[in-house]
């Protein structure tokens, strides 16, 4: 290790870098040439082929000719799992307890009756030991 000089050591990292950044370009335009609905099979395997066989060529060439697509491929599917977890959100905050849970008056979830016995809590009406009991009672 003496006889490595220090800008040998700086060169290996960037390389090593460069390499790490090359597949994850590849992989990220791969996923991109099987997610994408506007091409058909014969052109999925046309630029898979030519990715994977003439790799520098095809990535390149891809980027310029479907780059913009891929950001707005990318953004679509960031607002589609979005808009899936703001429904499972919204599914959850307003689903009925289940079998064995405390049942309150029908059209109540778990999320109103919590928030008013936090209200109680925080103007006095209730004790800290009373409303861990009410709770534990809510969640059961």
């Amino acid at each position: 290790m003496d006889n490595y000089p220090l800008l040998n050591i700086f060169w290996t990292m960037l390389e090593l870098f460069l390499w790490i950044l090359w597949f994850f370009l590849l992989f990220k335009i791969i996923t991109d040439i099987f997610r994408s609905h506007d091409m058909g099979g014969w052109a999925k395997a046309g630029w898979m082929v030519l990715v994977i066989l003439l790799p520098l060529i095809g990535v390149l060439v891809y980027v310029i000719a479907r780059g913009r697509g891929m950001g707005e491929r990318d953004i679509a599917q960031a607002q589609k799992a979005d808009a899936a977890f703001k429904a499972y959100i919204r599914d959850a905050a307003a689903a009925e307890p289940g079998e064995g849970a405390a049942q309150g008056p029908p059209g109540r979830s778990h999320v109103e009756d919590l928030a008013k016995l936090a209200d109680l809590k925080a103007s006095g009406a209730i004790s800290e030991e009373e409303y861990q009991k009410a709770k534990d009672k809510l969640l059961v």
